[in-house]
């Protein structure tokens, strides 16, 4: 199965680099919450190509009616998650797509086009860049540590939210080596998961924002959990934790400060 979908993922991945490289017709989902013709397009794409392929699945994908579908055996897809770094040519960005069986990861596939960095995971098979096997880092030192994050679009009009982001940032920053924000929740999970950074959090994410990467994160021997280290329901939980193991307890710590 994972060939047949890296093969359609790598066909919408010559969508992914028209669009990057065209104009963008841009609609607001939210004050800061970007789609673009390009994320429906590779969406629609996909959606066909999984359907008649994959029929025992259902699909969950971000930009389209998902109130009738039921988590099960499903596909959960995100076109391009990074749609901001997109739109502005930064070239963090990805489509997404994971696999569950009986609601248990299966399959996890990441693939930024621009960069032509595909990663890869099935359960119990290991975790891939391309073809080079993925470990996380074996720093369990926090002062050392790289850790990222990133900036709910609800932060624009929720005071909540925003006060969140910043007092767990006057928390952490100091207690760490440095914290990245690049804007795509599932090249993060991958980039713990290839040892760049020890770990990460976040709030307010969706199940295709993180459905195929924390999969890959596992394989690679990260954890993931929610900010109580339990384990993270991308369904329901606020936050969600990922790290190399190592350092998880500490950031933990910080976030339940």
């Amino acid at each position: 199965m994972i060939n047949k979908l890296i093969d359609m993922v790598k066909d919408a991945g010559v969508i992914f680099k028209e669009g990057y490289n065209s104009k963008k017709y841009i609609e607001f989902k939210g004050k800061k919450d970007l789609v673009t013709q390009y994320d429906k397009n590779i969406e629609k794409f996909l959606i066909e190509q999984f359907s008649s392929t994959f029929k025992d699945f259902n699909i969950i994908a971000e930009e389209s009616d998902n109130s009738k579908i039921k988590f099960k055996d499903s596909i959960i897809i995100d076109p391009i998650d990074g749609t901001t770094n997109f739109v502005n040519k930064v070239p963090h960005c990805a489509i997404s797509i994971g696999v569950y069986i009986e609601k248990k990861p299966y399959i996890g596939i990441v693939y930024n086009p621009v960069l032509n960095e595909l990663y890869r995971a099935e359960a119990g098979g290991g975790a891939y860049l391309n073809d080079i096997l993925l470990e996380v880092s074996d720093d369990d030192n926090f002062q050392t540590s790289l850790i990222s994050t990133g900036f709910p679009y609800t932060s624009a009009t929720n005071s909540d939210d925003l006060n969140w982001v910043i007092k767990n940032l006057k928390k952490i920053l100091p207690k760490c080596q440095d914290i990245r924000r690049l804007g795509s929740a599932s090249i993060d999970l991958c980039m713990v998961a290839n040892g760049v950074y020890e770990g990460y959090y976040e709030i307010n994410l969706k199940p295709w924002d993180v459905g195929a990467g924390m999969l890959i994160l596992q394989e690679a021997g990260g954890k993931v959990t929610n900010a109580y280290n339990k384990p993270y329901d991308m369904f329901n939980d606020r936050c969600i934790v990922a790290s190399n193991g190592k350092i998880h307890d500490k950031l933990i710590s910080y976030l339940k400060d």
